[in-house]
């Protein structure tokens, strides 16, 4: 994951996102700077528009938010169905 944050902080920044800057990042915090993982990453991101890539994130991340409170409510009300059929269950046995 240090490898994408370098990435995105080169890109907050301006600077280029390249193998040398990349590096300079992985080095700055820390971190063992693995050679393949870095060439890996900087080839994966050419020609990839960084900006458009996190709007459209951002928005597809935010619709699953939005639409998530229904789900609960539905499992709540079918939970509750089973707890009544199981009662009344129980009830007849002893009727």
């Amino acid at each position: 994951m240090e490898y994408i944050y370098g990435a995105l902080l080169l890109h907050k920044l301006g600077k280029p996102v390249d193998e040398a800057h990349l590096r300079k990042v992985i080095e700055a915090a820390g971190a063992h700077v693995d050679d393949a993982k870095v060439k890996t990453l900087v080839a994966s991101l050419h020609g990839v528009d960084i900006a458009a890539e996190l709007a459209n994130a951002q928005i597809a991340v935010a619709a699953p938010a939005a639409g998530g409170h229904a789900a609960p409510a539905a499992e709540e009300k079918h939970e509750e169905k089973k707890a009544e059929e199981s009662a009344a269950g129980l009830a007849s046995l002893f009727g």
